[in-house]
């Protein structure tokens, strides 16, 4: 029997190149711990590549490959073809190095039974590539090459691109680093030097030190930036222990606060600041504060800027003189050039047009971040390898950090789980008829509430409201808060009868429910606003009891809020801790408080014309739910049993605060502001019919001012009166964002088509392999049958190299299968 042949591994020997520094032996560990995963790679490559061979059965005198299971067998000549593939050949010179150069220094540790200290080795000592022959691979002196030529281009650019060039190359930091010393011109290396020693001159020292620490300076700013964002160590807390369906909450109301701060600023500085400075008349006795004032927004809350009635109708760039109509004039203005009317219109109006630009900005990029173009397949694996931050080194970030990966694989495997998921016809039908019950019951207890909201305010509007008091203004905010929260969890219980497949789906019907009952009852209460307090409170400042009314909204709201979180979720878990003895915590109900955040703050973009300070009351109230909703969601619930992927959640939210919200909200301003006539008692529209008419006022004056300010009326009269330019502006607005989507849908298609000509290209490839393999097979045919003839020798060399192809003959059957066409007599010679 033939013994199998000893095959070594032969690649041309060079030597290192000579300007390399010289490893020290703690450079050597770090090759062996960073490099080591490297080595496996390239040994496994070098196997498959068909560097190394191995005996196919003992007494055969030829080797081939080994090959996966099922996988097709190729000769050997098509697999170093395939080896030579630029695919296959990048990264194999340094690999062969890296692992040469470990296992001769693995040899030098061995052969040494103790180590000296770094100290005490000198740079002649220690190992290095230059005292052993390394085998490299010969397209390493092409790769010396091209870098040689990368380094001379470098070096003739200048100190800023040459930086700017190697930032922006996919090299890593190594190579970058070595990159800029090779590229540093000798001129530059000489210059600021001084002396034969190369010591740096005190100028240039003094330069270098200011640039570092100028550069230390931006970069602690920039982490300063970073660590002072709000709430950014408890959102990665939320994320990681509750998933992104609950972190959506958090962020949807850290996103309102930046709107409220946003919206306030504007007020502050224009209607607020300025009245403030010059403070009206008082009217009567001002009331001393009772606290009571907290949940009333009345009593001294009346006489401050908190409400439209304290503000002046007064022109404050008139002198007391010469007071015109419709202007009195206090002694204290002076001549401030400001008119208090036009400010308060303008600036409200101006303040609600800058967060309909923000606002329609943020959900066309929350649009494209959540709707990204391209599919999730092989998230699941960048999510295992490509997930961890390797620049967290605290304990307790690194375990944050842990359990956001393993709550994101929980969410990915759920949602892949729910794809793959068959569903039965009669399932289906099922789940639509209990679906239409649902949504006929879900239908009528909101037209219930509306119809019980309507009854409850015709009888507060019969009573006076001068002389309510206390708890008494307090009814319908608390008849409405009462609904909202039983309505709300009557929706919950019908989704847990439901038994939805999906929790996405399950949420998104919540969320409609809840979203159809508190858009009717916010109907009601501005027809009762607007149309009913209107006429009851003739003569009286109406516009004070709104901003009121929606104060007491907000209060009684929050304070509903508190109350759900203490007994629906801290009573729940300590009723199943110790009466049912279960430790399954609740839920967060993600639908009802994420609606009860659009619904707070759709009542402060109603009462932002009445209470200038309404955005500030928001601002706390945030403030104050974020934090006792976190408190309560690490105290009382866990995480959701069913997970899933909140990837969409953003923009469905930013979507109803967009539309139904702000959209309902600017309805409501656009018909106070056109169409409702002021109080003649209080405010800054006192004498007007509309407060519209004071642009018109205004505009007056500015034609009576002369002919230099003739084109601010002209534009009054094209731009803001004229109807046509504000359905142009409509129209400009819907056509952005039809063109978006229509874009996102381009890119998808376009996406879609180049993955299928990927996929055209890699059976394509494959096509070539096999005819490729199908060539080498005719001409190992052709070679055994004439050296069966005797016409060439039995074996030729190959590539020049000295391994040796056996003649053989083979063949396929359809089955794939490999057949032998040598003859019965050749088989039995050997």
């Amino acid at each position: 029997m033939a013994q199998p042949l000893a095959l070594a591994l032969d690649v041309p020997e060079t030597t290192g190149d000579e300007d390399s520094p010289e490893p020290s032996p703690y450079e050597e560990s770090e090759v062996h711990d960073s490099f080591h995963q490297l080595i496996q790679e390239q040994s496994l490559r070098v196997a498959e590549e068909g560097l190394e061979l191995m005996p196919l059965a003992p007494g055969r005198g030829y080797q081939t490959l080994p090959r996966p299971e099922g996988g097709p067998v190729y000769s050997t000549a098509t697999l170093r073809i395939l080896a030579s593939m630029p695919s296959r050949t990048i990264g194999r010179s340094r690999g062969a190095i890296i692992s040469q150069y470990y296992n001769r220094t693995l040899r030098l540790r061995r052969r040494r039974n103790s180590r000296p200290l770094l100290g005490s080795v000198t740079r002649s000592a220690r190992p290095s590539l230059r005292l052993y022959d390394l085998e490299l691979d010969p397209t390493i002196l092409e790769e010396d090459k091209k870098r040689s030529l990368l380094v001379k281009e470098l070096q003739g650019l200048s100190a800023a691109q040459r930086d700017h060039m190697i930032r922006n190359m996919p090299l890593s930091l190594g190579e970058k680093r070595w990159l800029r010393e090779k590229s540093w011109s000798p001129k530059g290396k000489r210059r600021g030097q001084r002396g034969p020693h190369g010591a740096l001159s005190c100028c240039s020292r003094l330069r270098y030190t200011c640039i570092l620490a100028l550069h230390s300076l931006g970069l602690s700013l920039l982490s300063g930036l970073y660590a002072a964002r709000p709430w950014r160590y408890a959102l990665k807390q939320i994320g990681g222990q509750f998933g992104s369906s609950v972190l959506s909450y958090f962020l949807f109301l850290k996103t309102l606060l930046a709107f409220n701060a946003l919206m306030l600023l504007p007020l502050l500085a224009f209607l607020v600041g300025v009245q403030a400075a010059f403070p009206p008349d008082p009217s009567g006795p001002v009331p001393a504060f009772s606290g009571l004032e907290l949940l009333t927004g009345g009593g001294r809350f009346t006489h401050t800027v908190m409400y439209y009635g304290y503000y002046s109708n007064a022109t404050l760039s008139q002198s007391c003189a010469s007071p015109r109509e419709g202007a009195p004039c206090s002694p204290r203005l002076g001549s401030l050039p400001y008119n208090m009317p036009l400010a308060y219109l303008f600036t409200v109006g101006a303040a609600f047009f800058f967060i309909c630009i923000i606002l329609v900005y943020s959900m066309s990029h929350s649009f494209g971040e959540s709707y990204r173009v391209g599919s999730t397949k092989g998230i699941h694996a960048l999510t295992v390898f490509c997930s961890w931050d390797y620049k967290v080194t605290q304990k307790r970030a690194s375990r944050v950090q842990q359990d956001s990966i393993c709550t994101q694989l929980k969410e990915l495997l759920a949602e892949w789980q729910l794809r793959t998921r068959p569903r039965s016809t009669c399932g289906q039908l099922r789940q639509v008829v209990v679906l239409g019950l649902g949504w006929l019951l879900c239908l009528g207890s909101t037209l219930g509430c509306a119809v019980a909201v309507l009854t409850f305010s015709e009888v507060m509007v019969q009573r006076p409201a001068a002389g309510s008091q206390g708890v008494e203004l307090l009814a319908l905010p608390l008849v409405v808060s009462v609904l909202n929260l039983g309505a709300s969890y009557l929706f919950r219980g019908l989704a847990a009868l439901e038994r939805h497949d999906s929790p996405v789906l399950e949420v998104y019907m919540a969320i409609c429910r809840n979203l159809i009952l508190k858009m009717a009852i916010l109907g009601v209460l501005c027809y009762h606003w607007l149309g009913r307090r209107v006429e009851a409170l003739q003569g009286r400042c109406w516009e004070d009891f709104v901003g009121q009314e929606l104060y007491r909204f907000m209060v009684v709201d929050f304070i509903f809020a508190l109350l759900d979180s203490l007994f629906g979720e801290l009573v729940w878990r300590l009723i199943s801790e110790k009466k049912l003895r279960r430790r399954q915590k609740p839920e967060f109900d993600i639908a009802r408080n994420v609606l009860d955040l659009i619904y707070g703050q759709t009542l402060t973009w109603l009462g932002v014309l009445f209470s200038p300070l309404l955005p500030a009351v928001q601002i706390l109230r945030l403030l104050l739910l974020f934090h006792i909703k976190k408190a309560s969601l690490m105290a009382n619930c866990q995480a959701p049993r069913r997970h899933w992927m909140a990837s969409h959640m953003s923009t469905v939210f930013l979507t109803l605060l967009c539309f139904p919200s702000f959209l309902g909200a600017a309805v409501f301003l656009c018909y106070a502001v056109w169409q409702v006539r002021p109080s003649s008692t209080c405010g800054p529209f006192r004498t007007l019919n509309t407060m519209y008419e004071a642009g018109t006022v205004w505009v007056r004056r500015l034609e009576r001012a002369g002919p230099g300010a003739s084109w601010l009326p002209w534009l009054h009269h094209f731009l803001v009166e004229n109807t046509f330019f504000l359905f142009l502006v409509s129209a400009l607005l819907l056509a952005v964002i039809y063109l978006n989507i229509q874009v996102v849908k381009g890119q998808r298609k376009v996406i879609c088509l180049l993955k299928e000509q990927i996929r055209n290209e890699g059976e394509d490839k494959i096509f070539l392999i096999n005819k490729l393999h199908s060539v080498y097979e005719e001409e190992g045919r052709s070679r055994c049958g004439r050296t069966q003839e005797g016409t060439i020798p039995p074996a030729l060399p190959v590539d020049g190299g000295d391994r040796k192809e056996p003649c053989t003959a083979t063949h396929r059957d359809p089955a794939g299968r490999h057949l032998d066409l040598r003859s019965p007599q050749d088989m039995a010679v050997e």
